[in-house]
């Protein structure tokens, strides 16, 4: 629970601001670092906690009906859209677990939940699962309960489930992770990690497509299994490897086993023309590696740097070809 009941954002000073109070509880993104879509076909990936760009939900009591306040929707649970439908699903299935009353058109249900943060949705960064996460627990807090790892991901996965179909886990465990986590076939671990690298994240602006990308590579699976097999095994051989690169701080490997991955991605067909173009805008900066992050399609761009000042200029040729944002990420953004 360290990654959501410890941490208090700040907007004003975007620091740690100490122990959440009870009511309040925050939630970061994520980003994988290998392993994208080779792990719908049983290999392992690794995501990287993202502790600089976070969400925060905020519970009041209130005699109004159940209300949520958010930058897409202000307003009763009731009348909610059909896009809130999955926070939504999180804040009335919280309340079931503990008992309370969680029907949304009642007068005097006595809750209003708030959303703030900055994590950009539909770009493969975990938004929806944070969201669910900080608002959980922000309302367990409001009742002076805490929930356990497990019963935060169970109703973080209920969430997810609304969000995204048949959510492999990944992503409700990340955004409450306090170090790089391994993935495979619905088990996790944290990894040791002594890397001093500096990563990159460049947002395009463009949603991502999971779905369409996922069912892009089914197919062409099905037409070419023998290829798309091949691909396959070369992405989890640089995902198990880059575990190792994680522990030795082994930077120039980790960055080429992410500029492969991303030749390998392109090969299955879930790339696109400004994902490549912020690649290489990455590699002519001085980056180490570079390679999208997340379904594809569309979403960000994760690069690898040495130092900050490297970074700082991979970042500036990113935006230069026409990424909408970028974040850095130091080495005390993916570890607690």
């Amino acid at each position: 629970m360290a990654g959501v009941t410890g941490r208090l954002w700040d907007p004003g000073t975007r620091r740690t601001a100490g122990k959440a109070p009870a009511g309040t509880a925050t939630a970061h993104a994520k980003v994988i670092l290998l392993g994208e879509h080779a792990v719908v076909h049983g290999a392992p990936a690794i995501a990287l906690p993202v502790h600089s760009l976070t969400l925060t939900a905020s519970v009041t009591a209130t005699d109004r009906p159940l209300w949520i306040d958010s930058v897409l929707y202000r307003g009763p649970v009731a009348a909610a859209p059909d896009l809130l439908a999955a926070p939504v699903t999180a804040l009335t299935e919280t309340l079931r677990f503990l008992g309370k009353d969680a029907t949304p058109g009642r007068h005097g249900s006595g809750l209003a939940v708030r959303i703030d943060g900055e994590i950009p949705a539909e770009r493969g960064l975990g938004s929806s699962a944070a969201v669910a996460a900080a608002i959980a627990a922000a309302i367990a807090g409001h009742y002076g309960a805490e929930l356990g790892a497990q019963e935060l991901f169970e109703l973080t996965q209920a969430a997810e489930r609304v969000a995204h179909g048949t959510p492999s886990g990944l992503d409700a465990r990340s955004v409450v992770a306090d170090a790089p986590l391994w993935f495979r076939a619905g088990r996790m671990r944290a990894l040791p990690s002594a890397f001093d690298g500096v990563f990159v994240i460049a947002d395009t602006g463009e949603h991502g497509r999971t779905r369409e990308a996922v069912t892009a590579v089914a197919a062409l699976k099905a037409a070419e299994p023998a290829r798309v097999a091949g691909i396959l095994a070369r992405i989890q051989e640089h995902t198990e490897r880059a575990a190792d690169d994680l522990a030795a701080d082994e930077r120039a490997r980790l960055g080429q086993r992410m500029t492969d991955t991303h030749d390998l991605l392109r090969e299955l067909t879930v790339s696109s023309p400004l994902l490549d173009r912020l690649v290489a805008a990455a590699l002519s900066a001085g980056a180490l590696g570079a390679k999208l992050t997340g379904g594809g399609r569309g979403g960000c761009v994760l690069a690898l740097s040495g130092t900050p000042a490297e970074a700082d200029a991979v970042a500036a040729a990113m935006r230069e070809q026409g990424a909408e944002r970028t974040w850095t990420l130091r080495p005390g953004d993916i570890t607690a």
